[in-house]
């Protein structure tokens, strides 16, 4: 054949029909309510710990129960999502979260509470790794990380948010106001989703028809997930990045609480400046990948993170909690993203399989890590889980760094 009539035949193919604009706008809105529902138990430690008369140590256990339901319901929604469509099975997950919300604030006791976190973790599970596989199916790789960390704003403003709002249910002794609002927010984005399930075209609802019992099913895509040496990396890396990062990020609240005498509503505003690290990160993240790549934005993210927990940690005078933040909230999304990024691209043909089983590794090391915390800080006291989640994370980034400027090096050979 002609180069001409190939050309010619090729200009004539059909173009997929585009994405709606607001698709990965309201992705975003339900990790808005992901972030709030996640980190609003933070600030709160020392409310519910004095409310409900169990130790500080005792009180984190909001926060561990929730991530590990978070982390192993993964295991679930990565398949389901593939089977019946990722934006559907988002949609669905959102009304659930609505629900389970309103259940922690309904909770009448303190076991009630962590059986609704519990809950809750669940349902939020499928939210955020769901919408990044999604996002993988329809955005090209080489643009990919850019969308991925606009979507990622939603994440981080609800983050911010959910430090902020519940350090302010905590001075004014209501904890379960939050819950109720990020109900509301889970409701609305829910009934948004499942209307625009209707309007994305075919290739963007794509789902998967696979036979065999669902349990084998699931187990067998794992399996041959882990087969490849590079995802076992990544997973261990995101895995060794929840328990050293969030151990020691749960009590910074608390940290600048217990230390400085501050209220916790000034402690969590202060935690909240973690999102603006990150915002600004999504920002300027095309021009920093340019510049920087993969390797150099693991390695940068790795040092401005243990910079700011161990300065957090040892600081003599609160303000610096400010700039820790800050800093902290731009390393993270520096080193987190890029590692999203490897993991949109483990095993394409089984994408929701792959990231879930991504955000799973990440939430069960956060569960593992504030529960060690949790358990420690009674003994060596806050500053010491700040300084040891600082340079955890520190050696973490710099050996996942080295493979990637290794992998970089491959690539460009």
């Amino acid at each position: 054949m002609k180069q001409s009539d190939a050309q010619s035949i090729n200009t004539t193919l059909p173009a997929k029909p585009a994405i709606p604009r607001v698709a990965v706008p309201l992705l975003s809105f339900a990790a808005f309510g992901s972030g709030i529902i996640l980190r609003v138990t933070d600030p709160m430690l020392p409310q519910l710990a004095s409310e409900f008369a169990v130790t500080l140590g005792d009180a984190s256990l909001v926060i561990t129960v929730f991530s590990i339901s978070y982390g192993f319901s993964q295991l679930l929604f990565g398949p389901l999502g593939d089977r019946y469509g990722k934006y559907f099975v988002v949609a669905c997950a959102s009304v659930a979260s609505a629900l389970t919300a309103l259940l922690c604030g309904l909770a009448p006791g303190f076991s009630w509470l962590l059986g609704a976190r519990l809950l809750s973790g669940a349902t939020a599970a499928a939210l955020i790794p769901l919408s990044m596989a999604w996002i993988g199916d329809v955005i090209p790789y080489q643009d990919r990380q850019p969308v991925l960390a606009r979507f990622l704003i939603g994440q981080i403003l609800g983050l911010a948010t959910g430090v902020l709002v519940g350090g302010l249910a905590a001075d004014v002794q209501n904890w379960r106001l939050p819950f109720f609002m990020v109900a509301i927010i889970f409701a609305v984005v829910g009934a948004s989703l499942f209307m625009l399930n209707r309007r994305l075209p075919v290739h963007a609802r794509q789902t998967r028809r696979v036979g065999g019992a669902a349990i084998p099913r699931m187990i067998g895509e794992f399996r041959q997930i882990l087969q490849s040496a590079w995802a076992r990396r990544i997973l261990l890396t995101v895995f060794l990045e929840g328990a050293f990062l969030y151990g020691a990020f749960a009590f910074i609240a608390s940290h600048v609480h217990h230390t400085f005498g501050l209220s916790l509503t000034a402690s969590g505003a202060m935690v909240m400046l973690f999102g603006l690290g990150g915002f600004v990160f999504a920002l300027f993240s095309r021009l920093m990948v340019q510049r920087l790549g993969e390797a150099g934005l693991s390695r940068w993210g790795g040092v401005f993170l243990a910079a700011s927990l161990v300065g957090i940690g040892i600081a003599p005078v609160w303000w610096w909690t400010i700039i820790g933040c800050f800093i902290a909230g731009l390393g993270f999304y520096m080193l987190h993203n890029t590692l999203q990024i490897n993991a949109t691209q483990m095993a394409p043909e089984r994408r929701g399989a792959a990231v879930s089983a991504f955000a799973s590794c990440f939430f069960l090391g956060q569960s593992l890590g504030v529960g060690l915390a949790g358990v420690l800080v009674e003994h060596i006291g806050t500053r010491n889980i700040l300084v040891t989640g600082g340079l955890g994370v520190l050696a973490v980034s710099i050996s996942i760094s080295i493979k990637l400027a290794k992998k970089e090096g491959q690539a460009n050979s």
